[in-house]
């Protein structure tokens, strides 16, 4: 009976560096080395100007396709005081914010936090959630774990040759893993 407990734990060990692999467990798989995202400059895509939730620009630091779709983090520039997002839930991935610039609010499930440069913020899925920028220019990193839709959501949203309505909006965002849960949040 041991000898049979040894030779199937001996086989699942030997296995798991496949299966780890193949489920994105062991770290990226993207580009094999290293890089550097400039100051002011995108990886990817340039400058994502969005339309419909606010007109900010939204830089591509790291790519979903860097990290085998583990995360993809954003550097995104507010210009947009006064708006943010809409109440939403991310289904499938985490987010965190950390201001660099200016002071923001934001809702995440009934509670509400004012953020100023220097301050994070993680808004665990599945839990509603919405921003509001309150100054007139800021600057923050955003991350999404994982990577999921996020950068085909602003990619999207960026190339519109209109303002979307909100049923438009509603469609981007389910297209997107995201569900709109109420309207914009009001500073408080």
């Amino acid at each position: 009976m041991k000898r049979e407990k040894f030779i199937a734990a001996a086989l699942a060990t030997a296995a798991f560096p496949l299966v780890a692999k193949s489920f994105g467990m062991l770290g990226q798989t993207g580009p094999g080395k290293g890089f550097k995202t400039d100051k002011g400059a995108g990886r990817l895509h340039g400058h994502i100007k969005l339309k419909g939730v606010n007109s900010n620009i939204m830089d591509v630091k790291v790519s979903g396709t860097d990290t085998n779709g583990n995360m993809v983090i954003f550097e995104q520039t507010s210009l947009s005081q006064g708006r943010g997002t809409p109440l939403h839930i991310h289904h499938a991935q985490d987010e965190v914010f950390y201001v660099l610039e200016g002071d923001y609010f934001f809702r995440v499930g009934d509670d509400k936090y004012h953020l100023s440069a220097g301050d994070s913020i993680f808004l665990p899925m599945k839990v509603p959630h919405a921003w509001t920028q309150v100054s007139a220019k800021g600057k923050m990193t955003v991350i999404f774990q994982p990577a999921g839709k996020m950068e085909n959501f602003f990619v999207t949203l960026a190339g519109l040759d209109h303002e979307p309505d909100h049923d438009e909006l509603v469609t981007l965002f389910a297209d997107n893993g995201m569900q709109i849960a109420g309207p914009p949040l009001k500073i408080e």
